[in-house]
């Protein structure tokens, strides 16, 4: 019997990753790899002429960046919004570093200008980088030098932020809490008082009328005690002098509902109320996008959404506010409407476990098109996102959006969590085979010194940007694993920083400055090359 090894792409498509995914399982003293292990032997069997199509690199590319787009679109602009010029600042800091030294390479070291800028790209992996050096120097000295640093940039950050919080020693669980508190710092604490009727001027006033002579207050009265009974308040409910008025809001307009009602009281022992307050998941599609006003679940059900929970977070409502596919409410109502409350939210777990496949590929396709567009700017030199650009900038966008029409621009987590790790895999393994193949090549007719700086501008910007974030910015250590590889643009980088926690904070950090280091990327590679 005669046995051969198939020469066929595939299967070494699957021996990379299942070569890769066992090393990743060895640990040493509790540091291990992880799928950060699949680029070291794609790099290796690179080395002995094993070829992936790139066309499996750049639909590993695609998913990847699809998935983290989509999962960190919800908290992206709350993030920028909250951490924005910290995060610029960062990011511009290791880019301009990378940028710097690549001057000094040219001036002091007298290195060839394409192949330095090609250095530059390829130390900070960025493709989109190289394409600009491309098109400015008119060499292919460029594709060389990025060539010869690529490897080094993609291994170097993965490295860093698989090893840093053994270095550093961050404890994660610590990291996690602190982001969660800082986060709810910047948010209203959600709180349920007691008040008692004394103001005059709201006895006798219809409950539906309260809301328009305070329409400033968000908070929403889910019982009224009155003597021995605990009534549920409907449109038609008046308002009575010692009445007790249970409230959910937010804490800083428990004030303003002091002054309007009464002072805040404890609420003595009733007997058992016929009203219900439940969570409900919101999955009928039908009505995302739609603002709570518009369920006129008040008027129809007697009920009231006192909470919101989005992304782990609680959100005071109020009627204009748009509910996104995977909400979660606080309701409050009589017992018999609670079934058809349920009904309208949907508040089924099944239907957020689905997954549709027409939003990613569409959202794909729309991402891939707006990457191939190019902008002259200024008539100094054109500028285009690229496919990772485009479809990242997309995933972000239509996240936010949550709904066109009948599409719900979101997934599941353990949908997206599948997808994002298989695309990640298929991304590192065709990486590390085609860099590895030419390693040796490009060091031997360049020399070792290329070599060195393309190291060294890798690892600088990684050592100073580590060290002002944490020590002068005081960015949040999972956030900061999410911000340098964005501002080193690696995305191999992120695949290590998103093992290190379940949480999607390094991705939402990523996603949050990705777009700026990427602009930035091209306007020095553009400057590079006038040296």
């Amino acid at each position: 019997m005669i046995f051969e090894l198939p020469n066929s792409e595939y299967f070494f498509l699957f021996l990379v990753i299942s070569l890769g995914l066992l090393l990743g399982r060895f640990q040493i003293k509790s540091i291990s790899l992880d799928f950060s292990a699949v680029i070291f032997i794609a790099l290796i069997l690179g080395h002995y002429g094993v070829e992936l199509p790139k066309i499996i690199q750049d639909i590993g590319l695609l998913l990847f960046i699809f998935t983290i787009g989509i999962q960190a679109g919800p908290g992206f602009s709350q993030s920028f919004r909250r951490n924005g010029f910290k995060y610029i600042v960062l990011t511009f800091l290791i880019v301009s570093i990378g940028f710097l030294l690549s001057m000094v390479s040219i001036l002091f070291l007298d290195t060839d200008t394409p192949l330095t800028t090609g250095i530059f790209n390829g130390a900070l992996t960025s493709t989109p980088g190289l394409a600009a050096a491309i098109e400015a120097t008119h060499s292919p000295n460029a594709a060389i030098g990025y060539g010869i640093a690529y490897p080094v940039g993609v291994v170097g950050v993965v490295l860093f932020i698989t090893l840093a919080p053994r270095i550093y020693r961050i404890n994660i669980k610590n990291a996690e809490v602190d982001y969660e508190k800082n986060l709810k710092k910047s948010l209203p604490n959600i709180v349920t008082k007691h008040f008692l009727v004394e103001n005059k001027d709201v006895i006798n006033t219809a409950f539906a009328e309260l809301k328009h002579h305070r329409p400033s207050i968000h908070c929403i009265v889910v019982n009224i005690h009155r003597e021995t009974n605990t009534l549920i308040p409907c449109k038609d409910t008046f308002l009575k002098l010692g009445d007790i008025i249970t409230v959910i809001g937010r804490d800083d307009e428990m004030i303003e509902v002091e002054k309007y009602i009464g002072k805040e009281v404890d609420l003595p022992k009733r007997e058992a109320t016929t009203q219900d307050v439940q969570w409900f998941l919101v999955t009928n599609k039908t009505i995302v996008n739609k603002t709570i006003s518009s369920l006129k679940i008040f008027e129809n059900f007697n009920a009231s959404i006192a909470v919101l929970k989005r992304s782990g977070i609680d959100i005071s409502p109020d009627p204009n506010t748009a509910l996104r596919f995977g909400d979660r409410l606080l309701i409050a109502a009589d017992k018999t409407s609670i079934n058809n409350v349920a009904h309208l939210i949907g508040n089924d777990d099944k239907r957020l476990s689905e997954t549709d496949f027409l939003p990613i590929t569409l959202g794909i396709i729309l991402g891939v098109l707006l990457g191939s567009f190019t902008i002259n700017l200024f008539n100094l030199f054109n500028f285009s996102l690229g496919i990772t650009g485009g479809v990242l900038l997309v995933a972000l966008i239509l996240s936010g959006i949550g709904k066109t029409g009948p599409i719900i621009w979101t997934m599941s987590s353990n949908a997206n969590m599948l997808i994002r790790e298989l695309g990640l895999l298929m991304f590192l393994s065709t990486v590390g085979c085609n860099a590895g193949a030419h390693l040796t090549q490009t060091i031997q007719e360049h020399g070792v010194t290329l070599f060195l700086v393309g190291a060294i501008i890798t690892i600088t910007p990684l050592l100073v940007g580590w060290w002002v974030g944490s020590k002068l910015l005081k960015i949040n250590s999972l956030a900061l694993l999410g911000l340098i590889t964005g501002g080193m643009t690696s995305t191999p980088g992120l695949g290590a920083a998103s093992k290190h926690s379940e949480t999607n904070i390094p991705q939402i950090a990523y996603a949050t400055v990705y777009p700026f280091a990427l602009v930035l990327m091209i306007i020095f590679s553009k400057l590079l090359s006038l040296f």
